[in-house]
């Protein structure tokens, strides 16, 4: 999967704001009509990302988040970006996998789509959400209306949310899907930002929501590898690659033993590492 490390909501109404986003070192830029977009505004906004969209030239993989089918302006959304090159489509608020299925008969032929798990009933219907199949690669944490509609209260380390942050990482990987952590509020809190990713990390996220462009390089650094990693993950595979380690199932690696499956992730880890890395 291409990776997601950063993945920046830009309001479409915003023009200096997606012209500026072309050049963002952002992993993935979404243009949103969503949450970032008055009702009176979702025409200028929906014909707004059509025409970014159209122009090309972004740097980051760019997709647009579109309003609920639920509501009065998601078909229209999706029908807009039929004929253009968008290849990313989040769908806010899914609760069941038929969202899923309904969206894949709209949605531009050939996008992936991306689930915001973003409600108490997400996530008692994850699972069946993410067995969806079909062109669904991602699953999001809305942590902002997830944390509204559960009642829940605020923690710094966001405790009353532990169990739904590894729940989405879990199923995410039982289903081969990519799992996005949601979003930091305090966008001039970079100390606050930087505790907060990487406590996404640590439960296997693939990276994070973000509100501002100051937050691109700290959520960039905290989901690669650092040196470290990339060092004993290429210590494992080298050891495997030599010939004294042919048919073995464990092996020691610098005073360590390590099996296939330390290889496995030793090659998911490179293949996160950015070019030239």
């Amino acid at each position: 999967m291409r990776p997601a490390r950063s993945v920046l909501f830009l309001p479409a109404t915003n023009p200096r704001a997606i012209e500026k986003a072309r050049g963002l070192a952002c992993d993935v830029a979404i243009l949103d009509l969503e949450d970032a977009v008055a009702p009176e505004g979702k025409a200028e906004a929906r014909a707004a990302a059509v025409a970014a969209v159209e122009a090309g030239g972004f740097g980051p993989r760019l997709g647009v988040r579109v309003n609920g089918l639920d509501t009065p302006w998601g078909e229209a959304d999706l029908q807009a970006l039929q004929g253009t090159s968008i290849d990313l489509v989040v769908v806010p608020k899914v609760e069941h996998p038929q969202a899923i299925l309904a969206l894949w008969e709209l949605s531009p032929p050939g996008a992936d789509l991306w689930a915001m798990i973003e409600t108490p009933r997400a996530v008692v219907h994850l699972d069946a959400i993410a067995h969806a199949g079909g062109p669904l690669r991602g699953l999001m944490l809305g942590v902002n209306d997830l944390s509204a509609m559960l009642l829940t209260g605020h923690a710094p380390d966001r405790e009353p949310l532990k169990p739904w942050l590894a729940k989405t990482v879990a199923v995410a990987r039982a289903y081969g899907l990519l799992a996005i952590d949601g979003v930091y509020n305090a966008f001039t809190d970079a100390e606050g930002f930087a505790a907060e990713a990487a406590q996404g990390r640590l439960y296997g996220f693939d990276g994070k929501s973000l509100i501002h462009p100051s937050q691109i390089a700290a959520a960039n650094a905290a989901f690669s590898p650092s040196p470290e990693e990339a060092a004993w993950a290429r210590a494992i595979v080298a050891a495997f690659a030599s010939p004294e380690a042919a048919g073995q199932g464990a092996i020691r690696v610098d005073g360590a033993m390590v099996e296939r499956l330390h290889l496995a992730a030793a090659e998911r880890t490179l293949a996160r590492l950015d070019p030239g890395a």
